[in-house]
């Protein structure tokens, strides 16, 4: 494959073969949906986690998938044609962190907010700061908990979603000929129909079909790209002839590998992977998952890695890529070297990505308008019917979906903008809190309380200050000053009186 060739575009001569298959996958999803759509109906336990009865392997690979997005098959491989080897230290910080999320923190999360009745990662901070459910009105401090953490969610988890559907709108643009506007339109669509009728299990039983798809298109393809190169020595001597550093991984420098390993720091400060973790029916089962899941991580981060490193030796010079844009070298190889009916599966792969996390990312939201602002501060006291709750999800979904597509409809470059620090953000402010609020008895709400704003404060400041951004992803920095600022106030305040026996309500 000469270095002239590659000017196709994605999905160029598109054949029925890969139409077909791509449909194929649309089909199945939105089977999962109807088919979860009388479970889910029962009550907001089963709407938002699944009733707490999700089996092991589910968990495993919707915790894994439901965090990488397209971010993955795209963002990744075009930082390994990129910047080379060294592109494994942004997968190795994630899959390490994970795994240590799924041994020791997700047991302790999913014990407690089982006894305390927890179905978001607000509920889990107001029950472990001291809000009880007997109490019919709530205090300042317990409702302000709420509020701030609910409207944290909810801003980024909207900016996220509507990433999501403009990310869809181009893949359905470069695949199938469609107009980015409708391709935005129908992403969300397909999202909205399978998340509004299946919730929570619907979600997670995509996630697992999502999974499976993205872990065959990021075998299939780095394998045919190392083939097509000449194997595997040749990709190594045209990229060690090219640039020496394209073969070393630890070509970078210092600020940048603590960035990429310091995006793992993120995981424990995403609810939507939390939100797995507290679903699986048996939390003994963790350890099983833990297995699995890192390592469905490891294949996928490895393949999209040699995807990058393979397709930079097929493709010398990074302006020959449509639009000189590194992020297009996945799809554009599997246009180019793959048969029809795979390149149909790869780009269902790559909307696997998306719609992995953005269904997730809804659900994640909707929850926080529903449980955390509605349910639990203005109807305080006014019990609902449980199916009322529901059908107030589902249109809470749905205006969800209408607001991410305004979103990305009229400010794209603004909502992928706030999704490059929105994973710093939301780590930052959640993970250090979390993780403290699990594992020190003396944690208190003031001190979660500082934490949050500290780190989406110091995640803002570090992104717009050039002279910082350009030395250390925000994300090191912030989670750093969250957690010392948790640890501070948190020492200088007084903790729950029942602190004690709620550490060991999550070490049963």
């Amino acid at each position: 494959m000469e270095q002239t060739e590659h000017t196709a575009t994605f999905g160029a001569d598109l054949e029925p073969g890969a139409l077909i298959a791509f449909v194929g996958y649309l089909a199945v999803v939105i089977g999962i949906g109807i088919w979860a759509a009388r479970f889910s109906s029962a009550g907001v336990s089963e709407f938002f986690l699944g009733g707490r009865r999700m089996h092991r392997l589910v968990v495993a690979l919707s915790a894994v998938v439901s965090g990488r997005s397209a971010w993955l098959l795209l963002g990744v491989t075009g930082l390994a044609y990129s910047r080379g080897a060294s592109a494994l230290w942004a997968v190795a910080g994630y899959t390490t962190v994970e795994l240590f999320l799924f041994l020791y923190y997700a047991q302790r999360l999913r014990r407690f907010t089982a006894a305390y009745d927890c179905l978001t990662v607000p509920d889990f901070f107001a029950a472990r700061f001291g809000e009880r459910p007997e109490a019919r009105r709530l205090g300042a401090g317990a409702a302000l908990l709420r509020l701030v953490l609910a409207a944290v969610i909810l801003v980024f988890m909207i900016a996220y979603v509507a990433a999501q559907f403009v990310a869809g709108g181009k893949a359905f643009a470069s695949g199938f000929g469609l107009d980015p506007t409708a391709g935005v339109f129908l992403t969300a669509g397909i999202v909205l129909a399978y998340t509004v009728l299946g919730g929570f299990l619907a979600v997670s039983l995509t996630d697992v079909a999502q999974a499976v798809l993205m872990l065959f298109a990021l075998v299939v393809l780095p394998v045919v790209a190392i083939a097509a190169a000449g194997g595997w020595g040749a990709v190594v001597a045209e990229l060690a002839a090219l640039d020496p550093a394209l073969i070393d991984p630890l070509a970078l420098s210092a600020g940048a590998l603590i960035g990429f390993a310091g995006i793992g720091l993120g995981s424990p400060g995403s609810p939507h992977i939390l939100a797995r973790y507290m679903s699986i029916e048996d939390p003994e089962q963790l350890r099983w998952s833990a297995a699995v899941g890192t390592g469905w991580n490891a294949l996928m981060a490895a393949g999209a890695v040699v995807t990058g490193l393979a397709g930079r030796a097929l493709l010398l010079d990074p302006a020959a890529l449509p639009g000189g844009d590194v992020e297009s070298l996945y799809p554009l190889l599997a246009g180019e070297l793959l048969h029809p009916v795979l390149f149909g599966l790869v780009v269902a792969a790559v909307f696997a990505a998306i719609m992995s996390t953005a269904d997730s990312q809804l659900l994640v939201a909707a929850s926080s308008v529903v449980r955390d602002v509605w349910e639990k501060v203005a109807r305080r006291g006014r019990p609902l019917p449980q199916r009322r709750l529901v059908l107030l999800s589902r249109a809470v979904v749905v205006a969800l979906v209408a607001a991410a597509l305004a979103l990305g409809l009229a400010a794209s470059e603004l909502v992928f903008w706030l999704v490059l620090f929105a994973w710093a953000g939301l780590g930052a402010a959640l993970g250090p809190t979390s993780i403290l609020a699990l594992y020190w008895r003396r944690t208190t709400r003031a001190g979660v309380l500082a934490g949050f704003l500290t780190g989406a404060a110091v995640t803002f400041v570090w992104k717009i200050v050039p002279a910082l951004s350009g030395r250390l992803y925000e994300l090191v920095p912030a989670f750093a000053a969250s957690l010392a600022v948790t640890v501070v106030v948190s020492l200088a305040t007084r903790p729950p009186e029942d602190a004690a026996a709620m550490m060991r309500a999550m070490r049963r």
